[in-house]
């Protein structure tokens, strides 16, 4: 018998699947619950168990994982007669690794607080490629003797994992994330329009521009999906639609003015408007290439 916690995940979309995963290759008895019978077989087979439901995923855990998309997605699967809340045991800890808004976190941690539930917020950053292989950046809210109870499940999650802060904190600095990682993929996707329509090499050109000041780990990350416009999602525009939402308000909120945030932001919910939702965030590329008078 394994000395490890029991480990309850709800959430088993493109990043939940592998993390999962990673943890049960790390030797957790983890068991799922997501929509998706596809989500759940996959789990199944990975060495996990499924659950028919929340209730009955999170009963016997130790610690309960969430990974969903947004802040009403969290409150749904955390309240009400069905939820965490109501059927998680006292002294649960729950881990929530969406991204959504802080004051979000910060209610969830107060109402589980009530129910004897010990909370983190964990946003990470490092899409679905840093998920599986367990390379995230993990940035954490919350009190510092439940990061440490959390941290050997982080260790086989992400590479970079810091408390930034009490509840809320881990959501600030994920909005902050989301803030640079668009401002870099537009910028990339500007260069990129602008070096073909230059005559350049792009590869050869966006090779050597990464091995400089301008390299970053979005273009080391995002740079085939531009050469071969690729935007099978990894990381959906809509997705950071919702985020650049959660920043721009809470920037509002503090006093913090964002122009080139602002800028990028409506470029994101333009390409929402024009059917690119679905696809991954370095479909940035296709709003420049519409500006710059292509056809896609």
């Amino acid at each position: 018998m394994s000395n490890l916690p029991k480990i309850a995940w709800i959430g088993l979309g493109i990043m939940g699947s592998p993390m999962s995963e990673n943890l049960i290759k790390a030797g957790y008895d983890v068991t799922g619950f997501t929509l998706e019978q596809d989500k759940l077989d996959r789990l199944a087979a990975a060495g996990g168990t499924a659950a028919p439901s929340i209730a009955e995923a999170v009963r016997d855990a130790d610690v309960v994982i969430t990974m969903v998309p947004a802040s009403p997605h969290v409150e749904a699967i955390s309240y009400g007669p069905e939820g965490i809340l109501e059927n998680a045991r006292k002294g649960a800890l729950l881990i929530d690794m969406s991204s959504i808004t802080p004051q979000t976190s910060v209610d969830l941690a107060a109402a589980a607080k009530d129910k004897g539930i010990r909370v983190l917020d964990a946003p990470v950053s490092g899409g679905e490629a840093g998920a599986i292989e367990a390379v995230l950046s993990i940035m954490v809210g919350g009190e510092q003797a439940d990061f440490d109870i959390a941290k050997p499940i982080f260790d086989a999650l992400g590479r970079t994992i810091v408390l930034c802060g009490p509840h809320g904190s881990g959501q600030t600095v994920k909005a902050a994330n989301q803030l640079i990682v668009a401002v870099n993929i537009q910028a990339c996707a500007e260069a990129v329009v602008f070096l073909e329509k230059s005559g350049v090499d792009l590869a050869a050109a966006l090779d050597v521009l990464n091995g400089g000041l301008a390299g970053s780990t979005v273009l080391t990350r995002k740079k085939d999906n531009f050469l071969n416009r690729d935007f099978k999602p990894g990381f959906r525009i809509d997705l950071h639609h919702k985020d650049m939402g959660i920043v721009t308000d809470a920037a509002r909120n503090v006093g913090a003015a964002l122009p080139v945030g602002a800028v990028v932001a409506q470029l994101v919910a333009s390409l929402r408007t024009q059917g690119d939702g679905g696809l991954d965030h370095s479909a940035l590329l296709r709003a420049v290439e519409r500006l710059s008078g292509a056809q896609v």
